[in-house]
């Protein structure tokens, strides 16, 4: 009995033991389970960690491809705006430059409030700023002009409707008026018109001679009263011989004068109410500045003018004087005189003035 008892003990003891061995196993496999689970889990969120550090490397990546192209244009093309300062910068210069070029005061204020209008807040490529400057003043430049019209073809044109034509011309002492006369009556010739000249200077002395020196040389009829004649009635009888011979044009001295003698003036207004001219033309010197406003303005506001031909351009013209007045009066320059030859007339050209001025 005691046998039986002792092997039921040890039965159970060993049934226990396995039932210890079995919970250990269990909770070994449990643990190995939830290992297992919370490696499985580390994994996924590294995953999911990776995943969104690549999402958000991407959407970075997108961004800077959008503004490095921006970034780099900038850089290449290295723009500048410009302001007010930097206007005012470099128009000191450009001021010095018109200056220099015989420009007056007047005019030199008119292209600097143009071409700030014309160039103030703009952005533009470094490398293009001074090329851009340039181009926009020579804009403002052109605008000052007033196109002429040929001379010959508006002389042409006029003889269909009336004949013959009256031209005078005016200007202050010195001026090279009278030369500029014989210069326009040999380019009549020259194009088949005829001419005969009024000497309407009864004023200066040796003024008649010198206009009769011309007319010699050209083959051309003078007109002349005694010194101290009245010039309008001069021109009214250049006129009637015109008429009468079939003379196409009346090319009409006149006394050089002031523009701050009222008395000549008053002459010259009377030349004019009394022959009606067809052109009145102002002549005066390339080489000065200030004194064109001056002049053109009291000429064309007393009288009214037609158009310009300015003398002396061969002395150190650089354009200044041919700004200046064409500011003034509004009206176009016909020629420039470049020498004491009769062939010495040059065609206003007001590109070669700004290659003058730029040069």
């Amino acid at each position: 009995m005691f046998k039986l008892l002792k092997e039921k003990l040890k039965a159970l003891i060993k049934r226990k033991k396995e039932e210890v061995s079995e919970e250990k196993r269990g909770e070994k496999e449990e643990k190995k389970e939830i290992k297992e689970e919370k490696k499985v889990k580390k994994e996924v969120k590294e995953r999911k960690e990776k995943i969104e550090k690549k999402e958000e490397k991407r959407e970075r990546a997108k961004v800077e491809v959008k503004e490095k192209p921006r970034l780099l244009e900038k850089l290449k093309i290295g723009k500048i705006k410009i302001s007010e300062e930097k206007f005012d910068d470099f128009f000191e210069e450009l001021r010095l430059i018109l200056w220099q070029n015989n420009a007056a005061n007047e005019v030199v204020e008119y292209i600097e409030e143009k071409l700030k209008e014309k160039i103030l807040g703009k952005e533009v490529k470094k490398n293009e700023l001074e090329k851009f400057i340039r181009d926009k003043l020579k804009e403002v430049i052109r605008e000052i002009f007033i196109d002429a019209p040929n001379f010959i073809e508006l002389i042409k044109d006029k003889l269909k409707e009336k004949k013959p034509l009256a031209i005078v011309f005016f200007g202050i002492n010195g001026s090279g008026k009278t030369t500029t006369i014989a210069k326009i009556a040999y380019l009549l010739k020259q194009n088949g018109l005829s001419c005969v000249f009024a000497a309407s200077d009864t004023f200066r002395a040796a003024s008649i001679e010198q206009i009769e020196k011309h007319a010699e040389k050209l083959g051309i009829k003078v007109i002349k009263h005694k010194y101290g004649s009245d010039p309008a009635a001069v021109a009214f009888d250049a006129i009637k011989y015109a008429k009468a011979n079939g003379i196409d044009v009346v090319l009409i001295d006149t006394s050089g004068r002031m523009h701050t003698d009222r008395n000549l003036l008053e002459e010259m207004k009377k030349i004019c109410r009394v022959n009606n001219p067809d052109l009145k033309i102002f002549v005066g010197e390339a080489i000065v500045g200030n004194d064109a406003i001056e002049q053109g303005k009291a000429f064309n506001d007393e009288i009214g003018i037609d158009g310009i031909i300015l003398t002396k351009a061969d002395v150190d013209e650089k354009g200044g004087a041919a700004l200046s007045i064409s500011y003034i009066t509004k009206k176009p320059i016909f020629f420039l005189g470049v020498g004491q030859s009769y062939d010495d007339l040059e065609s206003f050209d007001k590109e070669k003035i700004l290659d003058r001025i730029f040069e």
